[in-house]
């Protein structure tokens, strides 16, 4: 859809180590540069960027690729939309060949329709059909007309079709619609209707100052009481904060982070710009990750409910798993942030910020709760709960610190806690290392691989096409072979069809160009496929030895292997044998 020349040169001026440095931080490894991996939690870095080869790959979740890949993961983005996005940056307008179809709406077009929707909402508000609305923020909220422009607050009419109909108008089609989650398509006539219905809006703007998606509050009693849209190309919940776009510029200290978007507009209001709301979800690692990018102290203000303090609980561990410190608010007197803020003001609520408890803490509280530590085994069992919980924090200093703090608590000798740490802390590893190997066994038989699922089919053929693929990609002289025919393999030697796939496009890619990069056909291949490819080659790039003996040898293992695929007994292929097993149950 793209000019492949552009993209080279948007390539060329977006290099891989400068546009990585902008979302993780990355340390000297010899020639390539290392960091904690931006797409999973993780304590020793495992994610490697390889600046002679412009691409990056991460050891511990298999995440890889180019700069395009890099920010199709980061910024949640189709390709075409990463390859503008990077153009933005190095800009270079990027014009689509708008004779090719893409599968469904773009990134931005999906933006471009909730800016329209966002402004037709607001306006809505102040219409006679947004009084509710209008009252319920102003009277019930007690929000002011700067707090409700700020934040672009609107109201959905009580309609079937007033969006739908105001959104066409503009240009925008049905699928459009429905794939941008403004509309839901009607069972009984196939026709998209509003999704969003007699509710206040609120919309969901990125760092970037985009309006990726909405939330709803009803007007009325029915359920559920706030409806979220779904993912789309331009939004995925679990990746996405409410008013980040606001709070990023002041959240390098401390962010409070709640559930709810009313809590948040709330505590922007009092002065607390610094806060932000998960999505009607729970958090999640991604979250985690976000938040950790964007602070060095995260502060939950969840409901002091139950369901609000296990969530918390959760929160706590997903967070201080990317290094990031985290406490809780104790909230008495007022369930959420909106209402303490009405209760008791700013400064109150700033007081209790400033009061917030540590995980340890919390959690020394919360299992003090649960146990009557009067009797010796409940003692004995909040004593174990408390130096499991803290064998997981992340700095050693912290558990001496915490090891204290259950001493004093349970009054237990400091020793002792230190021990019982300790025994947490190797039973961890064992259960690590135990569950690390056999899910490296897993993998080997190509158990579970979502990417190439004929793997396990024929392991020692899979594994053959590896090297093979692995040494066209990483050496041109190889792929000169091919392209002369003194390389004598074809597609139909192949035995998985990604395998086939991959081949066919080196193939193809050498036979018109003579010069080959993998990695200007991204659009052939999706996130985890190009993380695939990119192991192949750096597990041949790591090795001294990738001559012709090598490839040639790999060859005639895959050639072999195929053959025997093709004969009567299937070469004890899984599938052959799966098919004499049903043909044995039948008979019985």
């Amino acid at each position: 859809m793209i000019d492949r020349k552009i993209i080279e040169e948007i390539k060329d001026r977006c290099n891989i180590e400068d546009v990585v440095r902008t979302y993780v931080d990355l340390v000297r490894a010899g020639s390539n540069y290392k960091g904690l991996c931006p797409f999973h939690s993780e304590k020793t870095p495992s994610f490697t960027v390889f600046p002679s080869t412009q691409n990056f790959y991460c050891f511990g979740c298999g995440a890889g690729g180019d700069v395009i890949t890099f920010i199709m993961r980061t910024e949640m983005m189709e390709y075409v939309d990463a390859i503008e996005f990077l153009g933005k940056k190095a800009g270079i307008e990027v014009t689509r060949d708008e004779t090719t179809k893409r599968s469904g709406p773009s990134r931005s077009r999906i933006i471009e329709m909730n800016r329209e929707a966002a402004r037709y909402f607001h306006s809505m508000l102040y219409s006679d059909g947004g009084a509710a609305g209008l009252a319920y923020l102003r009277e019930k909220r007690q929000l002011s007309d700067a707090t409700i422009k700020r934040f672009g607050l609107g109201f959905a009419p009580d309609s079937f079709g007033a969006l739908r109909d105001h959104l066409k108008a503009k240009g925008f089609t049905d699928s459009e619609l429905i794939e941008g989650s403004l509309c839901r398509r009607s069972e009984k006539n196939g026709q998209p209707y509003d999704y969003f219905r007699n509710r206040v809006m609120f919309p969901i703007i990125d760092v970037s100052g985009n309006v990726i998606a909405f939330g709803g509050r009803v007007m009325d009693d029915s359920q559920p009481k706030y409806l979220n849209s779904s993912d789309t190309p331009a939004f995925k919940k679990s990746r996405s904060l409410f008013a980040l776009n606001y709070a990023r510029s002041s959240c390098a200290e401390k962010l409070i982070i709640s559930e709810g978007y009313m809590d948040v507009i709330a505590m922007h209001a009092a002065g607390f710009s610094n806060s932000v709301a998960t999505l009607g979800t729970a958090i999640t690692p991604d979250h985690a990750r976000l938040i950790a990018k964007y602070t060095k102290l995260a502060i939950l203000s969840y409901d002091s409910d139950a369901a609000g303090q296990k969530a918390a609980e959760k929160a706590l561990k997903l967070i201080g798993e990317t290094g990031c410190n985290a406490k809780v608010l104790k909230m008495e007197g007022a369930k959420d942030p909106d209402e303490y803020l009405k209760k008791f003001g700013r400064a109150g609520f700033e007081q209790l910020v400033n009061g917030s408890r540590s995980r340890i803490d919390f959690l020394i509280e919360s299992v003090l709760s649960s146990h009557d530590i009067s009797i010796p085994e409940e003692k004995i069992k909040a004593c174990d709960e408390l130096c499991a919980a803290a064998s997981q924090l992340y700095s050693s200093a912290e558990k001496e610190v915490y090891a204290g703090k259950i001493s004093e608590a349970l009054s237990i000798s400091k020793e002792s806690i230190r021990d019982d740490i300790k025994r947490h802390e190797a039973r961890n590893a064992r259960r690590q290392k135990k569950e690390e190997t056999r899910s490296a066994h897993l993998a080997g038989a190509g158990y579970g691989d979502r990417i190439n699922p004929d793997f396990v089919k024929n392991v020692h053929a899979a594994r053959a096409e590896e090297v093979i693929l692995g040494l066209l990609l990483a050496r041109q002289e190889h792929r000169k072979k091919l392209k002369d025919g003194v390389l004598e393999l074809s597609a139909d030697d192949f035995v998985t069809d990604f395998g086939k796939k991959v081949f066919n496009v080196i193939n193809e890619g050498t036979e018109s160009t003579g010069v080959f990069d993998i990695y200007s056909c991204g659009d052939m291949f999706s996130v985890d496929e190009m993380g695939r490819i990119t192991k192949m080659v750096v597990a041949r790039e790591v090795l001294t030895v990738n001559d012709e003996n090598v490839l040639m040898d790999a060859v005639k293992a895959l050639k072999s292997e195929s053959e025997k695929m093709d004969q009567p007994d299937g070469g004890a292929s899984i599938d052959y044998i799966n098919s004499l097993i049903s043909k044995k149950k039948s008979k019985k």
